[in-house]
């Protein structure tokens, strides 16, 4: 098998473990901050060994880079809690939707932050997720339990546009470094809010111990390190088409495994939500269509996924 297929073989997989993550924790008796901890203990753990293992150092490291990367890490770590709280009160599909507007609220800010032109596409890509927005979360108005976990979801949205972010502004740190470093830094940051919560007080139950295992080691350890591994090595229209596994995985294993469902209107809000989010990215990359196929896509996307 040639090294192509296996990148592309390794960066599927990768997504499909990430789409994993909601279905995963359902299985967990924790709470959603104690979820993440978890994942975040066991996931920089086996990043820094493969990190080690691969003769790789820190050397010498920016310090405003270091500073935006730290902003990013610190966002991924809320980002996460945001999100698994959510997955609790409005369910794995709903939650992992609103999570991946992020991308598109940074289109939206692109023409502030970065320069970038804001086309009539992009405003009709980001119109159509919000009105997708809207139809996914009508009845959270009457719910109040609901209410509050799309409070969570649009937060790990906003919160996960953050980290791109900052992590675009650390230039000088790519690749697996990045990606140890933000999974530390995120892992320090939500230990300092369990601590302060709850003082590191945990009940394990001895039935999530092999749920744990596979959401920190294997979705999220094992996870990102094939993500990075193989983002390098594939063009970055083939990375932005395969991004859109992730969400649709996502809601497939929640339908599968937990017997989710979607009335009608939720359904025609998914389909915009995705629609606008694929319209607005495919309009963002046009300029990029003619890339070399070895080209990286560390210039648009550099972060650690859900």
């Amino acid at each position: 098998m040639s090294d192509k297929k296996v990148n592309y073989i390794k960066h599927l997989f990768s997504l499909l473990l990430f789409g994993m993550n909601g279905t995963v924790a359902s299985k967990i008796s924790l709470s959603s901050y104690e979820i993440v901890f978890m994942r975040t203990l066991l996931g920089s753990l086996f990043m820094l060994a493969v990190f080690l293992i691969s003769g790789k150092r820190l050397g010498n490291t920016d310090r405003r880079d270091l500073f935006f990367l730290t902003l990013s890490g610190v966002s991924m770590g809320i980002s996460w809690m945001f999100l698994y709280e959510a997955f609790r009160h409005v369910g794995v599909g709903i939650a992992s939707l609103l999570y991946y507007t992020g991308p598109v609220i940074i289109i939206a800010l692109s023409t502030w932050l970065f320069g970038e032109r804001l086309t009539p596409a992009k405003l009709v890509g980001f119109g159509a997720v919000l009105v997708g927005l809207i139809l996914l979360n009508l009845n959270a108005f009457q719910e109040r339990g609901t209410m509050w976990g799309v409070f969570c979801g649009v937060m790990s949205a906003l919160t996960y546009a953050s980290m791109i972010i900052f992590n675009k502004k650390a230039k000088s740190i790519g690749g697996l470094k990045n990606a140890t470093l933000q999974m530390l830094i995120s892992f320090l940051t939500v230990t300092v809010f369990i601590g302060v919560k709850q003082q590191f007080i945990f009940r394990i139950q001895p039935t999530d111990w092999l749920p744990i295992l596979l959401i920190g080691i294997l979705n999220t350890g094992v996870g990102c390190y094939l993500f990075f591994s193989s983002i390098g090595h594939l063009p970055v229209q083939t990375v932005a088409a395969f991004g859109y596994m992730e969400p649709l995985s996502a809601i497939l294993f929640s339908i599968l495994f937990l017997h989710e469902r979607l009335r009608g209107v939720q359904i025609v809000g998914a389909i915009l939500i995705l629609g606008g989010a694929i319209t607005a990215d495919v309009i963002s990359n046009k300029l990029l269509r003619d890339a070399p196929a070895a080209q990286t896509v560390a210039d648009t996307q550099s972060s650690t996924e859900q």
